[in-house]
């Protein structure tokens, strides 16, 4: 059962402006990467149901962060199907990220009041799923469909969008802020924020010095 409630879990997102989205088979590799996102500030974080098993490794990492980071709101990403969302919901899941728009997933979180941002491409689609329910919408893949100007375009004549973009962000100022410049609420970030050589040598702290640097830089452009 979820800890958060979806009021939460959207206030946290709007809040820090980035979800970490990861997957690692390795559950003690998932819960270092946590961690060390969890010091660097974030509070939500994406978990992306892409492997064999990968719901094994869900279920121990939130009970894990339970523990170890309390304040850490775990999500599950990659959901295109119902029973999918539902079987990680009973695992725990705060919130339902995925790739595309699926009314039937709307009908199992909205049941259970969880937070579901469908990956949409298409103005019809963002405005679809808001009518299904969505809170904020994901914008996927974010660098192929537009970039910046398709979020400002869109923001336009649906200036209530709230849009988490994921795919073509980078933790650099220049993408940032240009993604901000453009509107969106929040961004979702993969693995330029999981450089596979620090991975490699688990060098833990620079993903969280990674982490830092973003919100650091989300904030300036929160402020302004």
């Amino acid at each position: 059962m979820a800890r958060f409630s979806r009021i939460e879990v959207y206030r946290a997102m709007m809040d820090t402006g980035i979800v970490p989205v990861f997957y690692h088979a390795d559950t003690e590799i998932a819960k270092q990467v946590v961690k060390a996102c969890y010091e660097g500030g974030i509070r939500v974080f994406e978990f992306t149901n892409r492997g064999d098993f990968a719901q094994e490794v869900f279920a121990e990492l939130v009970k894990w962060a339970r523990r170890e980071c309390p304040g850490m709101i775990l999500g599950i990403g990659s959901i295109v199907d119902a029973p999918t969302a539902a079987l990680y919901i009973q695992l725990g899941a705060n919130f339902v990220v995925g790739p595309l728009l699926n009314p039937d997933i709307f009908k199992v979180c909205n049941r259970r009041q969880i937070a579901y941002s469908p990956g949409c491409a298409t103005t019809t689609e963002i405005g679809y799923a808001q009518e299904l329910g969505a809170e904020i919408v994901k914008l996927f893949p974010g660098g192929d469909v537009g970039g910046p100007s398709f979020v400002k375009n869109i923001k336009g004549p649906m200036p209530w969008s709230k849009i988490m973009v994921t795919g073509g962000v980078s933790p650099s100022e220049e993408s940032l802020s240009a993604w901000f410049k453009a509107g969106v609420t929040c961004v979702g970030m993969g693995s330029n924020l999981f450089p596979k050589e620090v991975l490699a040598n688990r060098e833990w702290g620079k993903i969280t010095e990674l982490c830092r640097l973003c919100i650091s830089v989300i904030a300036k452009f929160k402020q302004s």
